[in-house]
């Protein structure tokens, strides 16, 4: 998947001498600030970039429903409390309050790539150590996978606004934002269905660990096929910038304000105020609501379960 000539420009987006008809027909814009000129044109990659982010976001929002949506079955298999099993589901929260200032501030310092790097690498990882977790005892080793798991989602759930405005032109950036989030939706969606169909709700912990094992597989298969995508797609930044805004990244200066300073002045702002709350109580009822669904339903309805082995 190749982008266009790199003899026609350097990558930080300076062109090689064009007139501007020239430029025109080839399906450039010319675009001048301060003393260097720039040709905007987005990338064909764009789309590989932005759908490979959502697949793997779509991964990890599955791996964090998926103990909560058979909350039950996972509670006999692991011989625990159902509070240990919703933990394996509100990790994802408590993790995600502390690292993301952090995450937040090694955006800004590394690449695009780096950052898709690390969350598809932690994913991946998280899905492999689960595997590990295949017998009742080893309840602790399927925490440590899902912990790992939520630290990618802190890496993840920063970047869809970051691709949209690194890769897309100023007509596609709210398309590019809304596919990339839809994946994280699309995976939540899955968290509940899959595992509700292809782990019964049976007695036996061999069979139940064979049914488990399958659904871990495939998701660790997944998991790694799209870590090696994110290697193969994913570029720092695209050759040409694709709109006048990142022309204009290109050429300001570093800001002398910290890091901690910016985020106090945000904070300062009503408007941003008003939008973390609103938002937060939105997405604190879903998550509440996702997590303690199958527990809800369980409490008003009767479960099949399937007959208990003779002498078992």
């Amino acid at each position: 998947m190749e982008d266009e000539d790199p003899n026609q420009q350097e990558h930080d987006g300076t062109p090689s001498q064009m007139s501007p008809l020239e430029a025109e027909a080839r399906g450039y814009t010319l675009f001048r600030v301060s003393d260097r000129e720039f040709m905007i044109k987005v990338s064909r990659r764009r789309w590989a970039v932005v759908l490979v982010f959502s697949c793997y976001s779509m991964c990890n929002a599955f791996q964090w429903i998926q103990y909560a949506a058979i909350n039950n079955i996972f509670m006999n298999f692991y011989r625990v409390s159902s509070f240990a099993i919703d933990w394996l589901s509100m990790c994802y929260m408590v993790t995600y309050i502390p690292l993301l200032l952090p995450v937040a501030w090694l955006s800004e310092k590394f690449s695009l790539r780096t950052i898709a790097l690390t969350g598809s690498a932690l994913n991946c990882l998280g899905a492999w150590v689960k595997l590990g977790s295949l017998q009742p005892h080893l309840f602790p080793v399927t925490m440590l996978g899902q912990v790992i798991c939520s630290v990618a989602q802190v890496f993840i759930l920063g970047m869809p606004s970051h691709i949209a405005s690194v890769w897309f032109g100023d007509d596609e950036v709210s398309t590019a934002c809304s596919i990339a989030v839809l994946g994280n939706q699309l995976g939540n969606a899955l968290g509940f269905l899959v595992p509700a169909v292809s782990v019964p709700n049976i007695y036996n912990p061999d069979e139940l660990a064979y049914h488990i094992s399958i659904m871990f597989y495939i998701t660790a298969g997944v998991a790694t096929l799209l870590f090696i995508l994110v290697i193969i797609v994913f570029k720092e930044k695209p050759k040409h910038p694709p709109s006048r805004a990142q022309c204009l990244s290109y050429t300001l200066a570093s800001t002398d304000a910290s890091y901690l300073s910016s985020i106090i002045q945000l904070f300062k702002n009503f408007s941003f105020v008003l939008l973390v709350i609103t938002y937060g109580l939105n997405a604190g009822a879903f998550y509440a609501l996702c997590t303690l669904l199958n527990r809800m339903v369980i409490f008003h309805y009767t479960v099949r379960v399937f007959p208990k082995p003779a002498g078992s």
